[in-house]
C-alpha cells in the first residue's frame, strides 16, 4: 500500500453510466501524465444492481489493482429494483455507498449524492467515519445536474467535485468532453462540471485530507486499452477478415470491437444463432481462404467442441478466443475466474492437437493473438487464446507506438497454383493434401478454386488425398504427422523466449502464475523483496504446447513454489505437474474463487506464511492448499 497514488472508485447502479464515466476520467488522468489501471465490478443485470469501477493512478508503472482504495464517489443506484427495507436483494439504492466502506483506506475521502442517498440508512455510518478518519462530502449531485437540465449529468458533477477535492486540472476533462460531444449537450455538461468544482471549492475544506492526485509525465503518446482491444487489434493486423460469434459476457467485448472495425478493412462480421454455427462458419471461411476467428465464453465455447474437432481433423487453420468467467453453467457471468483451463485444453474428441495461449496484459494479448494466427496458418491447426473477465474489462495505458507494427496478410503454408502443379497428386489427379511424410508435420494446402488443388475434406480419418480410411498404417502415419506439428511449434516458440523470470534471480522461493494474475504477482514480488524476503516469479503464457524446459529450470532453481490462480481445484498447478511429471512435493497453491481478482497484499500474506512455515490461515477470502510433501 503506497501513499503516492490515487485509487478512485466510482459506484452506482448498472445503467448509471459508471463504466463510461470511469473510462473518461481514466483518460483524463492518463493525459495528465499518469499511468492508470482500472478494475471493473458489475452485476449480471442490464439495469440496476451495485456496480463500481476503480482507477488506480500513479507516476510509476501500474500493473494491478491496489489494496483497497482511497477515494469513493458514490452516486447511489437510481435503478434500484426494490429500495425498500426488507427486500430480498436488500436496500439496493444505498448499496453503492454501504457496500464500499470495508475496503476504503483510513483517511480516505467519500463523496456521495445526497440527492439520492441518506447516510441514516447505513448502520453505524458516523461511527465508522470517525473511527477511520474518513472525510465526507455530501453533495446534492442530482439537484445540481437538474439545475442545468438533466439528472443524468450528476456523473459529470461528481467528476467535477472529485477534481476540486484532489486538485486536478479541469482542462484535461474539458478537452475529453469536447472530443466526445458538442452543442448544447457539451455546454450543459461543462456548466455542471464547473459548477460542482466551484461549489466544492467555496463551501468545503478541500485541504482537510491527504488524498491528492500525483503528478507525472509521459515520454510519448499513450492510449487507454483493455485486453479485448489487444486481441482485436492483433487479429486485424495479422490479416483476420472474418469473425463470427454470438454475444456472451465477457467475450462480447472482442466481438463488438472487431465488428465495429471490420468494415474499415473490408472484412465481414456475422452474428449467428448460436456458438456451434459461429465456430462452423469460421471453419468454412478459413477453408475458403480467409483468415477467420470466432470465440465465446465458457458455456458458448462448450458448444464449439464439435466444429473444433472438425478443424483439427481437416487441418483447417482457425483462431478461437475463450473468455473465462466463473462457472460452471451460467455461474457468475460477470465475475472473473481461471477455471476454464482444462475445458480449453481438453475439449473436442479423441487425441486432439491444438495450441493454447494465455496472455497477461493488453500488449501480450496483441502479440499472442498475432502469434496465434501465424501458427494456425503456418501449421494448419486450431489455436486458442484464453483470457478472463478481469483482463477483458480492465483498462491501462500503453504507448501508442506499440501498435505501429507491420501487418501480415500471409496465408502461411498455402501453395500457389504453380507450386500445386509441382506437388504430389494421386493417379486420378487429386492433390495429396494430407501427405504422411512432412518432417515438421505440415502438409501444404490448397485453396478451393485453385487449379490442380482439389482434394476431399472430411471429419473422418483419411488418406493423403482425403478419402475416408480406417487402415491401421494410415491412421498411425496421420496421427504421428499431426503430433510432429506440436514438437515443431514448441521448437519455434522456444526461439522466441516469452516466459521471463521476475525478481531476484538467486531467490529460493518462487511464485508461479498464468494469464491475468501476472502483474499482481509481480507487484507482490517487489513488496516481498522490499520486506527482506528473497522471491522471484515465473509467469507462463503458453499452455500448449507447454514450455516444459523453462518451467523445469525455474522450479529446479527454488526449494518451494506457490502457484497463484483463480480457481477452486488448482487446475494450473495440476497442469504443471502433468506436463513435467514431477514437483508435486514442492508446489503449494494460493486459490481465490469469490468473484474478485487477487490484490497484491493477499499474495504477499500467503507467501510470507509459506516462507516462514507458519500454520496461519490467510485473512482474506483465499485458500492455501499445501504441497503433496507437506
Amino acid at each position: 500500500m503506497t501513499n503516492d497514488e490515487l485509487i478512485w472508485r466510482i459506484a452506482g447502479g448498472s445503467g448509471d453510466g459508471i463504466d463510461s464515466t470511469s473510462q473518461n476520467f481514466a483518460k483524463a488522468l492518463m493525459r495528465s501524465g499518469l499511468n492508470v489501471f482500472t478494475h471493473r465490478h458489475y452485476p449480471s443485470r442490464i439495469r440496476g444492481g451495485h456496480t463500481y469501477v476503480e482507477i488506480r493512478a500513479s507516476e510509476e508503472n501500474v500493473r494491478s489493482r491496489g489494496d483497497g482504495y482511497n477515494f469513493l464517489l458514490s452516486l447511489g443506484d437510481s435503478f434500484a429494483r426494490n429500495p425498500k427495507e426488507g427486500a430480498y436483494y436488500g436496500e439496493e439504492e444505498v448499496k453503492p455507498l454501504s457496500e464500499n466502506l470495508d475496503e476504503l483506506r483510513e483517511g480516505g475521502v467519500i463523496v456521495y449524492d445526497s440527492g439520492l442517498l441518506d447516510t441514516d440508512d447505513i448502520e453505524n455510518f458516523d461511527e465508522r467515519v470517525e473511527e477511520n478518519d474518513w472525510h465526507v462530502y455530501d453533495l446534492d449531485l442530482r439537484g445540481l445536474a437538474k439545475e442545468h437540465g438533466r439528472e443524468i449529468m450528476r456523473n459529470t458533477a461528481g467528476v467535477g467535485a472529485t477534481a476540486a477535492i484532489i486538485g486536478f486540472d479541469l482542462d484535461y476533462i474539458e478537452e475529453l468532453m469536447a472530443d466526445a460531444m458538442g452543442g448544447d449537450i457539451l455546454d450543459a455538461n461543462l456548466d455542471v462540471l464547473r459548477d460542482a468544482y466551484e461549489t466544492v471549492q467555496e463551501e468545503y475544506d478541500v485541504d482537510a485530507h491527504d488524498v491528492s492526485v500525483p503528478e507525472g509525465e509521459h515520454e510519448e503518446e499513450q492510449v487507454l486499452v483493455s485486453g479485448s482491444h489487444g486481441i482485436a487489434y492483433g487479429a486485424l493486423d495479422e490479416g483476420c477478415r472474418f469473425i463470427s460469434g454470438y454475444p456472451m459476457t465477457p467475450w462480447t467485448d472482442v466481438f463488438t470491437i472487431l465488428t465495429q472495425l471490420m468494415p474499415d478493412v473490408g472484412g465481414i462480421s456475422e452474428q449467428v444463432e448460436d456458438e456451434i454455427a459461429a465456430a462452423a462458419l469460421a471453419v468454412g471461411a478459413s477453408h475458403a481462404g480467409v483468415k477467420a476467428m470466432s470465440g465465446s465464453s465458457g458455456g458458448g465455447f462448450a458448444l464449439m467442441s464439435e466444429p473444433l474437432g472438425l478443424a483439427e481433423m481437416t487441418e483447417t487453420p482457425l483462431v478461437l478466443v475463450e473468455s473465462m468467467r466463473a462457472g460452471p453453467s451460467t455461474g457468475m457471468p460477470t465475475k472473473p475466474e481461471q477455471a476454464d483451463l482444462e475445458h480449453v485444453l481438453y475439449t473436442s474428441q479423441g487425441d486432439s492437437h491444438r495450441v493454447v495461449f494465455a496472455p497477461s496484459d493488453p500488449e501480450e494479448c496483441y502479440e499472442q493473438t498475432r502469434k496465434a494466427f501465424q501458427i494456425a496458418w503456418e501449421y494448419q491447426i486450431p489455436v486458442m487464446v484464453i483470457y478472463d473477465q478481469k483482463l477483458s474489462g480492465e483498462y491501462r495505458n500503453v504507448p501508442a507506438s506499440f501498435f505501429d507494427q507491420e501487418p501480415n496478410p500471409s496465408l502461411g503454408s498455402t501453395l500457389t497454383e504453380d507450386e500445386i502443379a509441382e506437388a504430389a497428386h494421386d493417379e486420378f489427379g487429386k492433390f495429396e493434401r494430407f501427405r504422411h511424410d512432412p518432417e515438421n508435420g505440415v502438409s501444404p494446402r490448397s485453396i478451393p478454386g485453385q487449379k490442380g488443388g482439389h482434394f476431399l475434406a472430411t471429419g473422418n480419418e483419411h488418406t493423403p488425398e482425403g478419402h475416408i480410411s480406417e487402415d491401421p498404417d494410415n491412421r498411425v502415419n496421420q496421427m504421428n504427422r499431426r503430433l510432429r506439428k506440436m514438437r515443431s511449434i514448441r521448437a519455434d516458440l522456444d526461439e522466441d523466449e516469452r516466459q521471463d523470470v521476475y525478481g531476484d534471480e538467486s531467490a529460493d522461493f518462487g511464485l508461479v502464475s498464468w494469464g491475468s494474475q501476472t502483474g499482481t504477482v509481480e507487484e507482490a514480488v517487489d513488496r516481498l523483496n522490499e520486506n527482506g524476503y528473497s522471491v522471484k516469479a515465473l509467469s507462463i503464457s503458453e499452455m500448449a504446447p507447454f514450455p516444459e524446459r523453462k518451467v523445469r529450470d525455474f522450479l529446479d532453481s527454488v526449494s518451494e513454489a506457490l502457484v497463484v490462480e483463480m480457481s477452486t481445484t488448482a487446475q494450473f498447478r495440476g497442469h504443471i505437474q502433468k506436463e513435467t511429471g514431477s514437483y508435486g512435493e514442492m508446489l503449494s497453491s494460493l486459490l481465490k474463487y469469490n468473484g474478485n481478482p487477487f490484490e497484491p497484499a493477499e499474495i504477499v500474506e500467503a507467501a510470507e506464511i509459506e516462507i516462514d512455515d507458519r500454520l496461519d490461515e490467510p485473512s482474506s477470502q483465499t485458500r492455501l492448499e499445501p504441497a503433496a510433501g507437506d
